[in-house]
């Protein structure tokens, strides 16, 4: 009896025992694929084979983009993205600048009362955003903000920083002290130790919590929605609400063309900064 006889059973053994994981892994590839392929797909159908079609079908012209071009002009999708890009970005700017400031100044600096105020960006994290909602409207109201983005800039900076300052100071306790202290020992000051050691070492952490961030804001409806009073100051997620036409009918078309370019605008995104996260969420993990 030969040895790849003898250890022929095993492998099968072994091959059958991965059976479960391969269908498990399947199913979830069809959960997380078929949606993308239905939206994509659907962008190219016209209204009457919404209407008179099963949900399943194909389009019948896999060449018909009249519906982006209708999300982009009629639907005033290139609005509703220019809203999101002027609401999204400076407030993603104020989160991780202040936010990684502050995790350094709690972390790394030694100074009396920062386990208190750590302890209120905790309490922050709790809080939720429904809460605020009524009382915000009603200070940006008074001090004639409401017509502006300045409302969403503010809301979405106060509401991410409390999470971005603690997992920045997790990153920077994952550093170790001896680098800070040889830098100042070096005679480098507090600032330049923070702009030419700490942030360059926590990096990718930085383009994480950034990530994490601007998904966080980029895909907000309710914030949006309570603080715009005009179509013109409309973000994306609250201009999708928008595609209906002649007596509230809803453009199919146009709106799943609108889905597909926020959502594979968002995915590219992600696909070109995916290393570095990875890199961020193993950052803080390890220490020394």
């Amino acid at each position: 009896m030969t040895t790849s006889t003898v250890h022929h059973p095993g492998r099968v053994r072994r091959a059958l025992a991965k059976v479960p994981m391969w269908i498990i892994l399947g199913i979830l590839l069809i959960v997380v694929v078929y949606p993308l392929f239905w939206m994509l797909t659907g962008s190219l159908k016209t209204q009457d084979e919404f209407l008179n079609n099963p949900t399943w079908a194909l389009p019948e012209d896999w060449t018909n983009f009249s519906n982006y071009v209708e999300a982009w002009t009629v639907g005033h999708l290139a609005v509703y993205i220019r809203n999101s890009i002027l609401a999204v970005f400076p407030s993603l700017f104020l989160t991780i600048v202040l936010g990684v400031a502050a995790g350094f100044a709690l972390e790394v600096m030694v100074w009396k009362g920062r386990g208190p105020v750590l302890l209120a960006f905790l309490v922050g994290i709790m809080i939720p955003g429904q809460m605020i909602l009524l009382p915000l409207f009603t200070m940006y109201f008074r001090t004639g903000l409401t017509g502006t983005l300045w409302p969403l800039i503010i809301t979405y900076t106060a509401i991410g920083l409390p999470l971005t300052v603690f997992m920045m100071a997790t990153y920077f306790r994952s550093v170790p002290r001896e680098i800070f202290e040889a830098a100042t020992l070096d005679g480098a000051s507090i600032y330049r130790t923070f702009f030419s050691i700490g942030f360059p070492l926590v990096r990718n952490a930085v383009f994480t919590v950034a990530l994490v961030q601007f998904f966080f804001i980029w895909n907000d409806l309710l914030i949006a929605l309570t603080f715009t009073t005009s179509d013109d100051l409309r973000t994306i997620q609250v201009g999708l609400l928008n595609f209906t036409g002649q007596f509230g009918q809803i453009q199919y078309g146009p709106t799943f063309a609108a889905i597909s370019i926020n959502v594979i605008g968002t995915l590219a995104i992600y696909l070109f900064l995916n290393q570095r996260v990875m890199k961020g969420l193993t950052a803080g993990s390890v220490k020394g």
